[in-house]
């Protein structure tokens, strides 16, 4: 039976058996057959073992180039292991099989790999990629692995957003942002900065995690730089577009500094403080500072005041031993602030008898004989004081030059005819004055002095004057010594314009236009601004022509039978002196000479400027050159000084100077509203051969030194002003200037292309360093039929001011009109010698002089005199010269060379008459006895 059994028992092992080696067969006969063939079962007959372990499944596989991928597959216990790609069975022949024994379990390893192509890859569209997995086949059963993908890879050139350049302020935010092209596998990125790697783990304020985004998340000035984004997979490598970051900084200010000493010793002046725009600096074109640089406050000083006596008292009555006292008190005022007390005694005491005193008389007659004798000495006393005051008062002239009819007579405004009544000033005051004036020229001009040795005539008298003829005699005139009426003819050049501060071109309507037309070519040219002049003991005027440059030589300041060649030069081009921090330059650099000269008195430079003057907004100061070439600061218009003095007016600065050199102005600005003044000119061609046409506009500081330049330039070039230049008022703001043509016709002339329209920035403008703007604008006609150009010029400051220059013009040079530019009398007569550069005469200036440097009870002195002329600043300059109403009235000459108003003058001294008239009637008699003993020292 145990036979049987056994025997029983091995048949059914065989059973089974044959049942594998049959589905075996089966299987192998379809993967030996096409691939169209019916899918192999999922799973065979099982046997006792174990199932298939995948020791190594397919993976994922990229496809580069062309060339195939082989994906593996190892299984253990296996028997048979195939590929199934896309659902269907792969041909047997396809695969390549390894087969081994595992040492430690003695169970059979089997390894099968296969190829892939990219044209099997490409050629398959489905629903999704193409994929492959293994299915191992062991007496137990079937195992499969993952299915893994293969796909074609590939990266595209373009990348989807490529980062973009930045300007950030320090310890901001930089956040640069990176799209990778498109690509199989997805594309790495890497940031380089100028060409070097980034590496985020070294830098905490660095982030690169972000979508493939560059975060710095506080900027640092190292941080600006070039970037690049970096794409790279197994195909290639790309490279964006680099992104250029700047880290700038804005501008700060530092603390102020202290406030400075108030820049007077005594009343009321100024302080001020500063600061700079350095904490920090900017960079990298940060925006500078916004505010003011400079702040003033006013001050005050308490004056010293020395102590003055107050009048004695009367005399006390007379002692026993024939004395009598009087007594006087140190408070009219009383010393104040630290002034000095009262030099001198506080008593007095004298003899009351006249040294007759006998103490021990005995009889009364001596007493009486005494007596007599002193009211004697007393009556005739009385007496000579009577003939003295009697004698005075039948004088036939008077000593004072207050009197108004004294005043005016010498120099009227010719527009009216009158006669003046006597002055109870004069000490004949019976004499009535014969003032009859008839007049064909209403305006001022000025009289000959009769005592002057030159003879007058039509052109060195009256000219520009036109057909003047004038007769004048006052009490004044006849006190100087002239008793003949005397007649004056002259004439004046026509078609110039007048010669006034104002230096703005006014608008002349079209019918009148042709009535101010001087040729361009009638301006003389030089190849350098200098003009000379030889002067001696009498002064003179020495002018630039059409510059506004001018040097007054005063009477006396060259000595006695001395005879100097002096000279004013003009600095072309651009100034040595370049300006320190906010400064600019605001007029021409002038040098006068010779160096080596010095004169008695100070002479008078006059140089114009472009400021628009503001204490408020301006820090004006004068400038020296120095030997060494160096630039050195002479003063401030605010500041108080015995050395020289600047007077500024609205176009010009005129300065009292004792050396001869080289002096320029110089501006800081304290405010955004301070302005300069520029002047807008057009100018064309003279004459057009082809179709193209061109318009230059000029933008230059406000002087006429400037304006001249220009013009010369364009005379040279063949320009022509084709309109009235006008003023422009450019703020210091930090705009820029806008410069466009407008309205050009359009079927007649085209512009071309990007030149409509052009911006000059802020500092190529404010700073300009006496060097004029140029913009050109190229215009083409469309035929050579057209003759005319219409069209506007608009010039304007970036919300500031703007102006605009209408042009009407021909291009042919036979029909274009040309526009007046300068007067010509100052060209003619460059330099004037003697008393015809001066237009206050002689003799009445020393009559002026006579009367006011000597200070008197009446208020009557040279402080008044300079008041009245607007003269209201650093009086301490004058009172250190040695006739200080002489330079009162240089100083007059110079800001009236053109228009020689001596109405002002004459005003000003009438005034100052009448305010006499009120203080001489409450004068006490003694006090008129003192002004006429001096009257009659000084000869007057």
């Amino acid at each position: 039976m145990g036979t049987r059994a056994a025997g029983g028992g091995c048949p059914a092992r065989l059973r089974r058996r044959l049942l594998l080696l049959l589905g075996l067969c089966s299987w192998a006969a379809a993967l030996r057959g096409n691939d169209n063939s019916e899918a192999l079962p999922e799973s065979i007959p099982s046997a006792p073992g174990t199932l298939p372990h995948f020791m190594q499944e397919p993976d994922d596989a990229y496809i580069i180039k062309s060339n195939p991928i082989a994906l593996r597959c190892k299984a253990m216990p296996a028997m048979q292991i195939f590929f199934k790609c896309n659902g269907e069975w792969v041909h047997q022949n396809e695969h390549v099989s390894e087969e081994s024994m595992d040492e430690s379990t003695g169970l059979k390893v089997r390894e099968v790999f296969i190829n892939v192509t990219r044209q099997q890859v490409e050629d398959f569209h489905g629903p999704e990629d193409y994929w492959c997995q293994c299915v191992a086949w062991s007496h137990l059963g079937t195992s499969k692995s993952r299915k893994a993908s293969v796909r074609i890879a590939y990266l595209r050139k373009n990348f989807e957003q490529d980062p973009q350049g930045k300007e950030v302020p320090i310890e901001g935010m930089i956040v640069l942002h990176c799209r990778p092209p498109e690509g199989v596998p997805a594309a790495e990125v890497e940031w380089l900065k100028n060409e070097e790697p980034i590496d985020s783990n070294q830098d905490e304020n660095i982030d690169t995690r972000a979508d493939h985004n560059l975060i710095i998340r506080q900027a640092r000035l190292s941080d600006s730089g070039n970037y690049t984004c970096m794409a790279a997979n197994i195909v290639a490598k790309r490279r964006s577009m680099s992104a250029t970051v700047v880290v700038y900084v804005n501008g700060g200010w530092s603390s102020w500094t202290e406030w400075s000493n108030c820049n007077v010793r005594c009343g009321r002046g100024w302080q001020k403080r500063s600061r700079t725009c350095t904490n920090p600096a900017p960079l990298n074109g940060g925006a500078f500072c916004e505010g003011m640089s400079v702040q003033k406050i006013t001050c005050t000083s308490l004056c010293p005041v020395d102590g003055s006596w107050e009048v004695w008292s009367e005399w006390s009555v007379c002692s026993p031993e024939c004395e009598h006292l009087r007594i006087r008190e140190c408070t009219a005022p009383p010393p104040r602030n630290g002034g000095k007390f009262c030099e001198g005694f506080s008593q007095e005491s004298e003899n009351c008898t006249e040294g007759l005193c006998i103490q021990d008389i005995e009889n009364a007659s001596d007493i009486a004989l005494y007596s007599g004798l002193g009211a004697a000495v007393i009556a005739v006393a009385v007496l000579v004081v009577g003939i003295t005051l009697y004698r005075r008062s039948q004088s036939e002239y008077g000593v004072d030059v207050i009197d108004s009819s004294a005043l005016t007579g010498g120099f009227q405004t010719f527009n009216f005819k009158t006669v003046r009544q006597g002055n109870s000033l004069l000490l004949n005051s019976s004499m009535q004055p014969d003032l009859t004036v008839s007049r064909t020229y209403s305006g001022p001009i000025c009289l000959q002095d009769p005592m002057d040795k030159e003879l007058m005539t039509e052109s060195s008298l009256f000219n520009p004057l036109s057909d003047i003829k004038v007769k004048v005699q006052s009490s004044f005139m006849v006190s100087l010594g002239v008793t003949e009426r005397a007649e004056y003819h002259g004439k004046a050049h026509s078609g110039t314009f007048p010669h006034g501060n104002n230096r703005g071109f006014t608008t002349i309507h079209a019918r009148n236009k042709t009535t101010y037309i001087q040729n361009l070519s009638s301006l003389s040219t030089r190849s350098e601004l200098r003009t000379t002049g030889i002067f001696g003991h009498l002064g003179g005027r020495l002018v630039m022509p059409n510059t506004g440059v001018s040097l007054l030589i005063p009477h006396g300041a060259i000595p006695e039978e001395s005879s100097w060649e002096m000279y004013l030069t003009i600095c072309q081009g651009e100034s040595s002196l370049q300006p320190e921090g906010t400064e600019v330059l605001l007029g021409p650099e002038v040098t006068c000479g010779p160096l080596d000269v010095t004169v008695t008195t100070p002479f008078a430079l006059t140089i114009p400027h472009c400021a628009e003057v503001n204490s408020e907004h301006w820090n004006i100061h004068l400038k020296k050159r120095t030997q060494q070439g160096k630039w050195e600061e002479v003063m401030s218009m605010e500041e108080e000084t015995t050395s020289c003095y600047c007077l500024l007016d609205p176009y010009a600065c005129h300065i009292l100077l004792d050396r001869f050199g080289t002096y320029a102005l110089a501006g800081e600005p304290i405010s955004d509203c301070a302005v300069k003044q520029l002047k807008v000119a057009v100018f064309g061609c003279m004459s057009c051969n082809s179709l193209d046409y061109s318009l230059r506009v000029y933008c230059m500081d406000n002087t006429p030194c400037a304006f001249q330049e220009v013009v010369s330039g364009e005379r040279q070039q063949g320009g022509q002003l084709l309109e009235e230049p006008k003023l422009l008022h450019f703020k210091g703001n930090t705009f820029s200037l806008q410069i466009s043509v407008l309205d050009i016709p359009p079927f007649l002339w085209r512009i071309k292309p990007f030149t409509a329209c052009q911006e000059v920035p802020f500092s190529r403008v404010w700073c300009s360093n006496q060097q004029p703007l140029h913009c050109a604008f190229s215009l083409e006609r469309y035929t050579p039929a057209t003759t005319h150009l219409s069209c506007k010029i608009c010039v304007r400051q970036v919300k500031g001011h703007e102006q605009i220059l209408q042009i009407q013009t021909s291009i042919l040079e036979n029909e274009r009109e040309t526009i007046t530019l300068f007067a010509r009398e100052d060209t003619n007569f460059p330099a004037q010698t003697g008393p015809k550069a001066f237009k206050i005469p002689y003799s009445i200036r020393q009559r002026i002089c006579a009367t006011f440097d000597t200070p008197n009870a009446k208020g009557k002195d040279w402080q008044m005199l300079a008041q009245k002329n607007s003269i209201n600043r650093n009086l301490s300059y004058f009172a250190t010269q040695s006739s200080p109403s002489a330079v009162i009235l240089d100083l007059w000459e110079a800001r009236h060379q053109h228009d020689g108003d001596l109405d002002s003058l004459a005003c000003a001294l009438e005034e100052i008459g009448r305010t006499h008239s009120k203080v001489s009637n409450i004068t006490e008699t003694p006090i008129e006895e003192t002004d006429f003993s001096y009257s009659r020292q000084n000869g007057l």
